[in-house]
């Protein structure tokens, strides 16, 4: 039973935090510290919750991704019809390469030197003050929606989501920051950041679990299933909710709030 409340608890925490400007992977290191649920097992459970967290997004950008793929025709997002929408693959293509191709050279010293509650805490302050600087200084807009945005903004944002390479910094953080400071208006760099997060998950899930597969066995399956269906719902509800809080909101809430969690659990790590 100790396991199957862990396994609700890290889901929701995934779900939640996976595509807020908040860092998923620096929320679950500092909650699975708290739980004490850490090493091979929590390294591979993370990998199975994030891909609940993943098609959660697929689903409410199916319609999307099936256009993308040639599968079917789809309106652009004002609902025309007369042309067909401009977001294409090489959009999603030359903002997943940067981080992908960085990814993979980095992979083992990230793996090794950034993955501790210190450095996810200078993550999460780098992060917020990032996303602070995204949002104060906004260029013109350029691109309302995804379908106005440009092969140059899908490149730019791209390369500051490499930024999230450092746990803690926030994969959406970066490219919604970056969407902004490439002259994407604030719909057009979230749903684009979540378009993209899709491949990004993706490739990075399939590999690290083709690198801990091994971990898994029967025995675990219900607890690995409760956490993928936990994040998969808590996901699909953040989502939805995020994409109307953000026209209000906007990018410095989430920041502050990194700020009090990074404080808060310095001092935890302090005392403790």
């Amino acid at each position: 039973m100790h396991e199957f409340i862990i396994a609700i608890i890290q889901g929701i925490v995934e779900g939640v935090t996976e595509f807020l400007p908040v860092s998923s992977t620096g929320h679950l290191i500092l909650s699975g510290e708290l739980l004490g649920f850490t090493g091979e097992k929590a390294d591979t459970f993370e990998i199975i919750i994030q891909l609940g967290a993943i098609l959660a997004v697929a689903v409410i950008y199916w319609r999307r991704i099936l256009g993308l793929l040639g599968l079917m025709k789809i309106q652009s997002e004002d609902g025309s019809t007369k042309e067909r929408p401009k977001l294409n693959l090489l959009h999603i293509i030359l903002a997943c390469l940067p981080a992908m191709i960085l990814g993979f050279i980095l992979h083992s010293f990230i793996k090794t030197y950034l993955f501790s509650p210190y450095t996810v805490l200078a993550g999460l302050v780098l992060g917020g003050l990032f996303m602070l600087l995204g949002q104060k200084k906004q260029t013109p807009v350029r691109a309302e929606s995804i379908d106005q945005l440009s092969y140059r903004q899908a490149l730019t944002i791209g390369l500051f989501q490499c930024l999230s390479l450092w746990p803690g910094f926030s994969r959406s953080g970066a490219t919604i920051a970056g969407g902004l400071l490439s002259g994407a208006g604030y719909k057009a760099a979230t749903n684009f950041s979540f378009l993209v997060a899709i491949p990004m998950m993706i490739a990075a899930s399939g590999y690290e679990l083709l690198k801990s597969y091994q971990t898994l066995t029967a025995a675990d399956a219900g607890f690995f299933i409760v956490g993928f269906l936990v994040a998969f719902v808590v996901a699909l509800l953040a989502v939805i909710t995020f994409l109307k809080l953000l026209e209000r909101l906007k990018l410095a809430p989430f920041a502050y709030y990194r700020f009090a969690l990074a404080a808060i659990f310095f001092i935890y790590l302090l005392a403790y």
